[in-house]
């Protein structure tokens, strides 16, 4: 579904003040990277900003919040932002005559019911997200894409879309009639759930990229309450992680053409997941390979000496091999590091390192 329907990146979870701020900066750092308009730049990053406001602020308090959805995908000349949470049956009704109104209004009519929405002192909390969804379509310019999908006996599935070109235009004008389907978006939130996950990327990772990821993550993993013990050691396997391919990349041309690396997080009982994949080059598939297999025949103590030699000698830290980051991976993991090669062509293959990390393990 990744490499189908031009997924970037998919959190699920609770979305709050703070990591809220860390999703529209990971964002805008791939922005940066992408050379994006700054037209569309800015009209999406207020879509976003409006979208996960209004899911901090209207979120159900239960446990239909780990079901909040932000999903970010490349499209051809530009973006789609979308979001899912959990509603009460209730406000739907509401919702979507509010929604489908927004969407039939022109340009200087959004202008107008905004002006009137700001001049009404009785605005309540549902009032305040209306203007939330009336700010928009103002920036925007065009219309909102959203669909409700059963979840519950008491709750459905409200899910809001914007796709913005590089010129800050959207795809899909006012008065459209073909409706959004939403049901790849719930597809993705049940496979999410099925398998634990709740961190997928799909793209180049710079260092400011990596670095945001790694913010989002540590508030994620202070969240959950798991002790400083696995709090620290999934903290670490991920930055090894990401340090690898953020710095043994082969280019963005090459991974543009061949495979975009992949970084993903599943949360299980009492343990974390942490899967990695990207493009490498043939030349270093073997010796990496012996490095992988050497470090698995190793327990704790056998990692501390290795580690201990690796520093040491200067031909042990390749570059390209990124050995001392395994050896602490294996260290901090407890468990053997799994690992697959699959050949792309004559120059790359990629590669997919899974590492585990449970409270079992101690480092």
């Amino acid at each position: 579904m990744i490499a189908q329907e031009g997924l970037m990146f998919a959190y699920r979870g609770p979305v709050t003040a703070e990591n809220s701020a860390l999703l529209l900066t990971l964002l805008d750092k791939e922005m940066e990277l992408s050379d994006y308009a700054f037209v569309g730049r800015k009209r999406l990053f207020i879509f976003v900003l409006e979208n996960l406001q209004n899911l901090t602020r209207h979120a159900l308090k239960s446990e239909h919040d780990m079901l909040s959805l932000v999903v970010y995908k490349k499209t051809e000349d530009g973006y789609t932002i979308t979001t899912g949470n959990a509603i009460q049956k209730e406000d739907v009704v509401d919702l979507n005559r509010r929604l489908i109104e927004i969407n039939s209004l022109d340009p200087e009519q959004i202008k107008e019911a905004y002006r009137e929405v700001l001049q009404d002192s009785s605005i309540s909390n549902k009032g305040g997200a209306g203007l939330g969804l009336l700010e928009m379509a103002r920036k925007t310019g065009n219309r909102l894409d959203f669909d409700f999908r059963h979840l519950d006996n008491e709750h459905d599935y409200f899910i809001l879309s914007k796709t913005v070109d590089a010129g800050g235009k959207g795809e899909r004008e006012p008065g459209e009639k073909v409706p959004y389907d939403g049901q790849k978006i719930k597809f993705l939130e049940e496979l999410m759930v099925r398998d634990g996950l709740y961190f997928i990327w799909s793209g180049h990772i710079s260092n400011d990229i990596r670095q945001e990821m790694l913010n989002l993550n540590e508030v994620k993993l202070l969240d959950d309450d798991i002790g400083n013990n696995l709090q620290k050691r999934v903290f670490t396997v991920l930055i090894e992680l990401l340090q690898n391919i953020a710095e043994h990349s082969p280019g963005y041309r090459a991974e543009e053409d061949f495979g975009m690396p992949v970084a993903a997080i599943r949360a299980e009982k009492s343990s974390y997941i942490i899967i990695s994949g990207n493009l490498v080059r043939n030349e270093d598939v073997t010796i990496l390979k012996k490095k992988l297999d050497l470090i698995n025949k190793h327990d704790e103590a056998g990692l501390r000496t290795l580690l201990r030699q690796g520093l040491e000698e200067q031909d042990m830290q390749v570059k390209t091999t990124g050995y001392l980051g395994l050896l602490e991976m294996a260290r901090r993991s407890g468990e053997k590091l799994k690992y697959v090669f699959q050949t792309v062509n004559d120059d790359y293959s990629y590669y997919v390192i899974t590492v585990r990390v449970s409270s079992k393990n101690a480092s």
